[in-house]
């Protein structure tokens, strides 16, 4: 899992692969290694921890290679050590792997059996040994790879260096996304456009199931069949190519200040501003359809639970939100009539991918609410709907979860339009909501400096509650998650509501409890549940909006005032603060706040 990059090269390469793996830290790892073809044979450097470390042993030991191969890795099979960092070899083989091979038990025994000597714990080391034990039987290079593809099951992306053959890396994708770069007599093989973007913006994007040879001056690609194929070199803009912190200590904190200009850039994609019109891509018949399912996974699932409320309020259509990873798994009840909507940051989340081909099987209309418009689901739904938020280098997601949340407005709108449910009236009040948004967004994020006070505070504790109601009951959920990912404090997430059915056993004098309530139809339930806590000696802090903050209940430690906001938006503008406490509470705990333990940016396998 993690990131890959490859190059075949004009002059050395590893300054560059050890540049390239910096720039796929976003992704989550705990090792890094690169391999280069070095005097006839191929030489690893492998290191556990950050790049740094990798960086210290390149300086002891330097790799003077022309090509080579390089990896951040996220452990899935194997404890985070040198010994399982990538890159693994196996007699003349050479490689990194994204993914989990699933059947690499019974071929790790049929391997042993015949006396191969395993030197790690991963699935990786076991493609390694099969395809060298295609070159023993004297395949050429490419058909051994291709013989050991086909025994593969699982998710994969790989590039590989065979020991005697320089000027080549191959490369497959099955399940993890792998892309290529054209150059001037060179050629590069990474995880994605950004890990090539510092040599060239002329990508191609493989298929699934596609493999390919590169040397210096092309890519020889072929299908899941063998049969050489072509595919399209996309040109990717320079933005998507340089990601720089600015002024910003963290990647995280900068997201959270862009999202302003990232929902202005989302909703102007659905909206017509001089029309005050909403116009959601796809041409879909919204009155058509009996309902509408969501899948995904983490904070996008939280996306989809805001979409639900939103959509079924506004337009009288059914909406189930279900986790990715559990849904095929009961056998859900679906029908033809239905849009399945994916919800993924990366396009490429394994449970939710899974899931998407599980509905489209069942016949029914498919989209997805994506960032990588070139991302597996992308390419394989009906309908696109772009989040339009830029990369985001942050784990902890935040400008992809405001735009996710901003499409699903957007959507919840053009659907009750087509369905009736408002007037052309509404809809031009709505959408004028909708563009106020950014500017609501960046009042809050004015909030910093109050919010920097609070997490000296909350850094202190064991556990935290969130509380909400409504879309304010995802957004708790959404605020326990962040805390959790960035600081590793406990956190859990509740619907008010809730709270005596169980929760309340955990508050005393040293739990924070987080309410998130604006002055809605639901804010007087909200400030119920506030007295209820403070009875108990729980420790308030109170997140609403200025009239709200006029009829909160005395006794609260502290209250946050947020702009007043309409209730289609105000789980946008209420998102910058539980953002900022997370981000402040884990700064001052000394947490890696952009690549969080344990974590990885894209999830690549299930």
């Amino acid at each position: 899992m993690c990131g890959i990059i490859g190059i075949v090269g004009k002059a050395p390469v590893a300054e560059r692969l050890v540049d390239s793996l910096k720039r796929l830290e976003y992704r989550g790892y705990d090792s890094a290694g690169v391999a280069g073809h070095v005097g006839g044979q191929v030489e690893r450097r492998r290191a556990k921890g950050k790049i740094k470390a990798l960086e210290e042993v390149l300086a002891a030991e330097p790799l003077d290679a022309r090509t080579g191969i390089g990896h951040v890795r996220w452990a899935t099979h194997g404890a985070p050590n040198v010994k399982n960092a990538h890159p693994h070899t196996a007699g003349r083989v050479t490689l990194v792997h994204n993914g989990i091979i699933e059947n690499f038990a019974e071929l790790k025994a049929e391997l042993a059996a015949a006396g191969r000597v395993f030197h790690s714990d991963t699935d990786t080391e076991v493609i390694a040994h099969l395809i060298d034990a295609e070159l023993a039987t004297g395949l050429p290079p490419l058909d051994a790879f291709k013989a050991t593809l086909d025994r593969l099951t699982g998710a994969y992306a790989l590039a590989v260096l065979i020991e005697g053959v320089e000027d080549l890396v191959l490369g497959a994708r099955r399940g993890s996304p792998l892309v290529v770069g054209e150059g001037q007599g060179e050629m590069f093989l990474g995880s994605d456009a950004l890990a090539v973007g510092p040599f060239t913006n002329r990508v191609i994007y493989l298929e699934e199931g596609d493999y390919v040879a590169l040397d210096h001056d092309s890519a020889r690609i072929f299908d899941a069949d063998g049969a050489p194929v072509e595919r399209p070199v996309k040109v990717v803009p320079a933005s998507a190519v340089m990601m720089e912190k600015g002024n910003f200590r963290h990647f995280m904190e900068k997201e959270i200040h862009d999202q302003p200009d990232g929902c202005q850039r989302t909703i102007s994609a659905y909206v017509d501003a001089l029309t005050a019109t909403t116009a959601m891509p796809g041409d879909l018949d919204f009155k058509a359809l009996d309902r509408i399912q969501i899948v995904a996974c983490g904070t996008s699932y939280i996306a989809g639970v805001i979409g639900k409320y939103l959509i079924e309020q506004l337009a009288d259509l059914p909406v189930d939100v279900e986790i990715a990873s559990e849904f095929r798994y009961r056998q859900p009840a679906l029908r033809p009539g239905s849009l399945v909507i994916a919800m993924s940051q990366s396009g490429e989340t394994a449970d939710t991918l899974a899931a998407l081909r599980y509905c489209k099987a069942k016949g029914m209309k498919s989209a997805v609410v994506v960032n990588a418009q070139e991302s597996t689901m992308a390419r394989e739904v009906d309908v696109v709907w772009p989040i339009h938020c830029g990369p985001e280098i942050g784990v902890a997601s935040t400008k992809a979860f405001t735009a996710q949340v901003s499409v699903m407005i957007a959507l919840a709108v053009a659907a009750a339009k087509a369905r009736g449910t408002i007037d052309a009236v509404e809809e031009q009040r709505l959408v004028k909501v909708m563009l106020e948004a950014p500017r609501l967004i960046a009042e809050a994020i004015g909030l910093e400096d109050a919010i920097k006070d609070i997490a000296a505070d909350i850094a202190k504790a064991r556990d935290v509650l969130y509380l909400g109601r409504g879309p304010m009951s995802a957004l708790a959920l959404e605020g326990a998650l962040k805390l959790k990912e960035i600081s590793y404090i406990h956190a859990e997430g509740y619907a008010a509501g809730e709270l005596k059915h169980g929760p309340i056993a955990l508050v005393d004098d040293q739990t924070p409890i987080i309410i998130l309530a604006p002055f809605d139809s639901y804010f007087e339930k909200s400030a119920s549940n506030m007295s209820e806590v403070m009875a108990r000696g729980g420790q308030v802090v109170f997140i609403t909006d200025p009239e709200g903050a006029k009829h909160a209940p005395k006794g609260a430690k502290v209250v946050v005032t947020a702009p007043a906001s309409d209730p289609l938006v105000s789980s946008l503008v209420m998102s910058a603060p539980i953002q900022l406490l997370a981000y402040h509470v884990a700064v001052v705990k000394g947490a890696d706040v952009d690549q969080p333990r344990n974590l990885a940016k894209s999830v690549t396998v299930e």
